[in-house]
């Protein structure tokens, strides 16, 4: 007799949905998504403002770098989504949950959109779905549960502090050296830091 009582397990990424994008985690064996990832990691203007810890360099270590993704995703301590079109499921871009503390129950938040996709609000968009989800508390399985969640770009990068304060990240100071220049590991930029709390207003976009 079947025990009816016994629910599947809830995948640690659960898939996001609004403003036309789906949210849904990256799979390290699907062509379209190593290819994205390669060409999102490998983009000069990702390069201009974004120098991390392993670099992406060609198809194989776009895998490995997915491959990392999704074991810090099982572990709890990162969630990265694959942001898509809700219509086609073309990827558009990344933005990820990453450094999760449960025990100071915060988290930082990082994105990067495809060329073909910019100017276009996906990035707006997808921030704030994704925050929401992170703030909110877990109930049936419909929150991440954190409490603060920090955004922090290098000094000059415009765009990505405008972004932050329309998705509510309030500004809260300038962190010295905190960050690599860009293509480099041995020098340092200042980073402008912004944080969201659960208990800040919610955005309407």
């Amino acid at each position: 007799m079947a025990h009816t009582d016994i629910r599947p397990p809830v995948h640690p990424v659960p898939d996001l949905h609004g403003n036309g994008l789906r949210l849904r985690p990256w799979d390290a064996e699907s062509e379209v998504d190593a290819e994205a990832w390669f060409r999102g990691r490998t983009d000069p203007e990702f390069r201009r403002w974004n120098t991390p810890l392993k670099i992406t360099t060609d198809l194989d270590s776009a895998r490995e770098s997915l491959r990392d993704a999704a074991r810090n995703s099982a572990q709890g301590t990162a969630a990265s989504y694959c942001v898509t079109d809700a219509a086609t499921g073309a990827p558009l871009g990344h933005v990820g949950v990453n450094l999760i503390d449960r025990l100071m129950s915060s988290a930082r938040v990082g994105y990067w959109i495809l060329p073909e996709a910019r100017g276009r609000r996906v990035a707006t968009h997808a921030l704030a779905l994704t925050a929401r989800w992170a703030l909110t508390e877990p109930g049936s399985g419909t929150g991440l549960g954190l409490h603060r969640l920090e955004l922090g770009h290098a000094v000059g990068h415009d765009s990505s502090c405008r972004i932050a304060e329309r998705c509510g990240f309030t500004p809260e100071g300038t962190l010295r050296d905190a960050m690599w220049e860009a293509e480099r590991q041995d020098a340092y930029r200042d980073v402008h830091l912004h944080a969201r709390l659960a208990t800040d207003p919610d955005v309407n976009l």
